[in-house]
This record gives C-alpha cells, structure tokens and sequence, in this order.
C-alpha cells in the first residue's frame, strides 16, 4: 500500500509557537514542499524527534500556509489544544527546535452546492480546518499549486466553545473575510447553548461543513438532513500512520447492504454526512 503521491516526510524547523487562547498554541513549521502541496482539509502527522515516548505521531489539520516575499508558500501554520503527552510537548517547543512532519494527507474540502452562502460549523478545536478554507472560498488565496478564484460570495462560521478563553483565532476568521458567530456551553461568550442551536436560528446556508466532536457532528448532520442542506464533516478521529496502513482510525459508512468501515486518514478525513453511518 503506497501513501499519496504527493505525500512528503521531512524534518520541519519550528519558526514560531504561540498562545491563540487557554491551552492553545499556534505552531508554525518549515516544511516548503508540503506547504505547496496541501489543501484546506487536509491534515499532517507530527511526531517529535528522537523520542520513542510517545512513539507515534499525531495528526494535525491545515490552519493555513505562510507565504514567503514572493508569494510563494514556505511553511504551514497549525493550531492545538493541549490534551495530553504530544500537545504538552509542542507546547514547549521553541524557534529552531524541530519536528517531524509528514503529509499533505487526506482529502481536502468538495467544491460548495451554491454560489451565495456557505456556513461553517467548529466546535471546540474544530475551527483548525477553517482559516485556509474561508480564504479559499472567498479567493483570497490558492493552495496546493491552484490559482485563487471565488467560489462564494459570502461565508459565515459557527464556532461553539465550553468557555470563553477557550476561543481561539476568532480575528483571524473577522479579518479573512468570514461573518463569525459565537456560542459558548456556559454562556460566556455568545449565544449560550450549542452551536448547532445557534445556527438552526440562522438563515439556511446553500452549503455547510463541519469539524468537531462528534455528538456536534452528529447534531450537524441531522440538522442538514432535515433542513435539505449539502453538508461535509471532517472528522476528528484519532490516527496512527495517517497513510491508511494501520487501520486504526476507521469510521462506519453507509454502504447498500447495510454499513462498512472506511479510514478516515485516506478515505477522508471529510465525509459526506449523510453518508456516514452514526452510533446510536
């Protein structure tokens, strides 16, 4: 089983690593060629050299490129949550400290159905997706060696947090371009209650897309269901290799049988949400 044909593994230099907000960092990392490949929706795996504790990598998503003083992409921003062992780590990473980076991986965001109003739905950590994808739909940029071009005339983002201090990047969705509309579980910042209320109240969107825990997920794509809205979700399952050898990060989808496993690292990480089959 051979990885993508533009899948690149090098050794990134760290050349910033900042606080977006409470226990959120945004990494930005050296990697030219991956930077020129990659997508909005797409992903890389980032492990931490010369350690076998933890052994693994651990998959990120697209925040956006970094262009150099001729336009050209040279380095990739991502932005995390510290959780655990690895995001603890990169947390202390400093400029010139290295990591491990492989990808671009995955499939990046389907064309939008509509030309007018495109939503995007985060929850939680799941705005990461989405800085690079409003710039793509508002043709502000081009990635992964395509010419920018406007897909849409208008995109709003739906981000729901637990709290307050844990928003994060919301200036950088303000000053692409993106109408950002806030909730937050305990009131404090917003429309208090989930996002997915939130945008229920909303004028319909022609096209949504979604990142988040899956219960948001799974809300989102009932909501799309019965509102008869084109949505896409990515998925934020957790990932071993992220070049779909392991097996370790697959999601159910509906097949015409019934329901079959798909991996999330090469069949998706974004899925039709219609398509995916959801525990109950």
């Amino acid at each position: 089983m051979s990885p993508p044909a533009s899948f690149r593994q090098v050794t990134a230099q760290v050349l910033a690593n900042i606080t977006l907000a409470r226990d959120t960092f945004l990494i930005r990392l050296k990697a030219l060629e991956i930077a020129a490949a990659i997508r909005p929706g797409q992903f890389v795996m980032i492990r931490l050299p010369g350690r076998t504790d933890p052994l693994l990598g651990r998959p990120f998503a697209l925040y956006d490129t970094v262009l150099d003083e001729r336009n050209q992409p040279f380095a990739i921003d991502v932005v995390y949550l510290v959780v655990g062992k690895v995001t603890g780590l990169l947390a202390q990473l400093r400029e010139n400290d290295t990591t491990e980076i492989w990808g671009p991986l995955g499939n990046g965001f389907p064309e939008p159905l509509g030309r007018e109003h495109v939503a995007l739905v985060a929850g939680g950590i799941g705005q990461t997706p989405f800085l690079a994808h409003i710039r793509e739909l508002l043709g502000q940029r081009g990635y992964g060696g395509d010419k920018a071009r406007r897909r849409v005339e208008r995109v709003s983002l739906y981000y729901g947090v637990r709290t307050a201090d844990l928003a994060a990047g919301v200036d950088d969705f303000q000053n692409a371009g993106a109408t950002v509309h806030l909730a937050s579980n305990d009131g404090s910042l917003g429309f208090h209650g989930f996002v997915t209320d939130l945008l229920d109240r909303h004028a319909n969107p022609e096209h949504l897309y979604g990142c988040g825990p899956e219960p948001m997920l799974h809300a989102l794509a009932q909501l799309a269901h019965r509102k008869g809205i084109p949505c896409h979700l990515s998925l934020e399952t957790p990932m071993a290799c992220g070049v779909g050898i392991c097996f370790s990060c697959v999601t159910p989808v509906k097949t015409s049988d019934g329901w079959d496993y798909r991996r999330v690292c090469v069949d998706g990480p974004i899925f039709d949400a219609q398509a995916l089959h959801w525990r109950e």
